[in-house]
């Protein structure tokens, strides 16, 4: 492998969709020479493949509970919790606990970040976090 064949393989690297006439200006080889070092380097292995790198999905996002004890009324709190950026569902039940709270965050500092805004409101006492590592419907 010579410098010529690094140059190409950076220039795929960066964009594999890109043309062979593209990448021979790039490295200042003909097109007909870029096109064979290609297959060369797919040959010998040194081009394994191609693949698409596909945006993640929204419904990628880290599903999570909140127990929540608080002082006064669910209904109050109600109204804060849900207008926090994240949170899907407010539940009030019985129990040894208050509250449920369901949310969804792109990441593990924003799930930090919410579970820091519900335990900032006055009324709350205490927020135990529950990432959901695995999910069944039926």
């Amino acid at each position: 492998m010579d410098d010529f064949d690094r140059k190409i393989l950076q220039a795929l690297q960066q964009n594999a969709r890109q043309s062979v006439s593209n990448i021979a200006t790039q490295v200042n080889l003909s097109r007909s020479a870029v096109s064979e070092r290609i297959k060369r380097l797919e040959e010998t292995g040194e081009i394994q493949g191609y693949q698409v790198i596909l945006r993640q999905p929204e419904q990628q996002q880290i599903p999570v509970w909140f127990e929540v004890r608080h002082t006064g009324f669910c209904v109050e709190l109600a109204g804060q919790v849900m207008a926090l950026a994240g949170v899907r569902e407010c539940y009030g039940i019985s129990g040894d606990l208050d509250m449920l709270i369901k949310a969804e965050a792109g990441s593990l500092a924003k799930v930090e970040q919410l579970r820091e805004k519900i335990d900032a409101i006055p009324a709350v006492k205490q927020v135990v976090t529950h990432i959901v590592l695995r999910e069944w419907r039926i």
